[in-house]
């Protein structure tokens, strides 16, 4: 392969910067590849999280024809296996190939510091960015600071868009009471984001023969359990013990009862039945005469899982619908053989729904229940958000969430205040690849002056009952996720676009056929 010629040289002034090599920084600097953009990448390559925060075993949880650029598919797409994280960043590496991507991007350079120059009436105007179009006006809006071996520099933008990501980075890490933290506990504490950092070898020789105790039971907390119990396999083994403080439904694979998984939430007549945003009157009724067949799809999909996994044997069903983590983006595909390890006892359960806290010899739960442990995993996620914050001016900062904890972003891109900015890859669906490649080329046709926004008030009303949409569904709504609504949100953008709706060959298909990135391509 030839040499991959990346960015050597950053102009001191320039239209679009793009903050973020991995998969939204990426399908950033394809759709705005006429405005020679800078990608300020911090680490020595492209993939993100794929490449950065990973564990040996991740996989994707997506088969791979809906996990895929609308214009480059998978050299294997027919392969059902879900991919591999090495896989995903070959993927990745070979669409920035494809299209000529790395001669935009400034590898090693981290963003420590970005400044506004548009004056102090900031973004507190009646249209976005004073004009609600067309933003690239000729004048830099920003100055980005940026280091790169040691030492910061300056460099102006017209445009920002931030794809540094929800995860990785920045962990969340849980807050105890005085001599209850980990201070108090004389094994080792280890966040998920430093066991990433580790070698195969190295991961295996820390938990081979220790009593481990994972806090999480998301799919990043049952990866680290498996492997956990991958490494204790045979003489001198200790089993894992996950502490889950709040349950939620977990799938074998993407068939239900026989049927794929598809049916229930990714055609445009399976939608029907589920809230979305700005949905009028008659809508709201049709939703409300619908409820009992929701209920009756999520009953189903419950009793499948109810039978096909031991949860009741371990303790392990969730007391809410199916669909409120579906709607909230909190499903997560068992590797295989997952609870085998359970039964084996190599895997244990314990509730914790009333807190924990460390002690000496391992961690108290809330009714006093000690667990025993020379190594706690805290695999409790990571706050995306606050990797804004570190960066961003006053009064921006103090925006970047809203009184429901979620990030105000119209179109899921638009922040209403923020103006000359724009953020990818902090909306979840089922397909994160597919809700980023459409944002990006939405984005790009606001920077043609292809459409104009509509006022400061009313993208604020619509990113309000985007919130009320979600929170009617799922008491997790806090998570911006589409997955129930993907279809309607993808309509949204196409038509700002002046681009077709309907997106099939017939009305037969239009309704009944899954919806995926193949019939987002920009030809159509």
């Amino acid at each position: 392969m030839a040499q991959r010629a990346t960015r050597e040289v950053v102009p001191a002034s320039s239209r679009v910067a793009i903050i973020g090599g991995g998969i939204s920084g990426l399908a950033a600097a394809k759709q705005m590849a006429a405005y020679d953009p800078v990608v300020f990448e911090a680490t020595p390559s492209v993939g993100g999280v794929w490449k950065h925060c990973v564990y040996r075993t991740t996989r994707l949880q997506t088969p791979r024809p809906d996990y895929e650029f609308s214009d480059y598919s998978w050299p294997n797409r027919d392969d059902p296996t879900f991919p591999t994280h090495a896989e995903i960043v070959d993927y990745l590496e070979g669409y920035a190939d494809e299209f000529d991507l790395w001669r935009y991007i400034a590898f090693g350079s981290k963003v420590v510091d970005i400044k506004y120059l548009g004056g102090p009436q900031a973004g507190f105007t009646e249209l976005w960015s004073g004009t609600g179009k067309a933003p690239l006006q000729g004048r830099p809006m920003w100055e980005v600071g940026v280091a790169t071996g040691g030492v910061v520099q300056y460099y102006k933008f017209e445009f920002i868009v931030m794809c540094a990501g929800k995860y990785g980075d920045v962990p969340r890490m849980p807050v105890f009471p005085a001599r209850k933290g980990p201070e108090v506990f004389k094994g080792q504490v280890m966040h998920s984001l430093d066991y990433c950092k580790l070698s195969e070898e190295e991961s295996v020789e820390l938990m081979r023969g220790k009593k481990v105790v994972v806090v999480g039971y998301k799919k990043s907390a049952i990866d680290l359990a498996n492997e956990c119990a991958q490494a204790n396999q045979g003489e001198g083994g200790q089993s894992c013990t996950m502490l889950v403080r709040t349950l939620h439904w977990v799938v074998p694979s993407y068939s239900i009862w026989g049927l794929p998984f598809f049916l229930f939430f990714s055609t445009r007549f399976s939608q029907l039945i589920y809230e979305r945003p700005n949905q009028g009157f008659f809508r709201s009724l049709l939703c409300l005469l619908l409820s009992p067949l929701r209920a009756a799809v999520s009953k189903f999909i419950e009793s499948y899982l109810s039978w096909k996994l031991p949860l009741g044997k371990y303790g392990l069903t969730p007391d809410h619908p199916f669909v409120e983590d579906y709607a909230s983006c909190q499903m997560a595909i068992l590797p295989d053989g997952f609870f085998d390890m359970a039964d084996r006892g190599l895997v244990r359960f314990q509730r914790a729904s009333g807190g924990w806290s460390f002690c000496e010899d391992g961690v108290v739960l809330g009714d006093g229940t000690k667990v025993e442990a020379d190594l706690v995993f805290l695999a409790t996620g990571f706050e995306g958000k606050d990797k804004l914050r570190a960066v961003l001016p006053d009064p921006f900062r103090s925006l970047v969430v809203n009184k429901s904890s979620m990030m105000p972003l119209y179109r899921g891109t638009i922040h209403p205040l923020i103006p000359n900015m724009a953020f990818v890859g902090y909306v979840e669906s089922v397909s994160n690849l597919h809700t980023s490649e459409l944002r990006c080329r939405w984005l790009s046709g606001l920077l043609e002056g292809r459409f104009e926004l509509p006022t400061v008030r009313a993208m604020a009303a619509h990113v309000e009952d985007e919130v009320e949409a979600m929170r009617r569904t799922t008491r997790f709504y806090r998570r911006h996720c589409i997955s129930t609504y993907s279809i309607h949100d993808s309509d949204g953008m196409c038509a700002d676009l002046g681009a077709a709706t309907r997106r099939k060959a017939n009305w037969i298909a239009e309704l009944f056929a899954p919806y995926n990135n193949k019939d987002y391509q920009e030809d159509q």
